[in-house]
């Protein structure tokens, strides 16, 4: 399964972005190999609106079934459980630790979004 982490940086040891729609990389992560990629999310960062939307799309574009993150705000959620991919919020530490964190099962899938737009 494919699972998309934000991020801080390109890598696993790179730190969890608390934030989705601004996060500036997105690790997409097979959990069966454990191969990844570091995607960009460069043209949200000083997005004046639509960062979350924006970000959910290119989520959506990777395959990803699942995304890890900090926080998630509500336009953003929407988009992404649209896209039947499924958010688990809260994480924190390293990429590496989140993923290891989801293929544990210790994430619990959010059902609604746990900040408001434009934090």
């Amino acid at each position: 399964m494919k699972v998309v982490v934000t991020s801080q940086g390109k890598d696993m040891d790179a730190p969890v972005d608390l934030r989705f729609g601004r996060a500036p990389w997105f690790i997409v992560v097979d959990t069966e190999t454990g191969e990844y990629e570091a995607v960009s999310n460069e043209q949200n960062l000083n997005a004046p609106q639509g960062a979350g939307i924006q970000a959910a799309d290119n989520v959506a574009r990777t395959g990803a079934r699942a995304l890890v993150t900090g926080n998630c705000g509500p336009n953003a959620f929407r988009t992404l459980s649209e896209a039947e991919i499924k958010v688990y919020m809260g994480s924190s530490g390293t990429v590496a630790e989140a993923v290891e964190a989801f293929k544990r099962g210790d994430l619990g899938a959010a059902d609604e979004a746990n900040v408001e737009g434009h934090w």
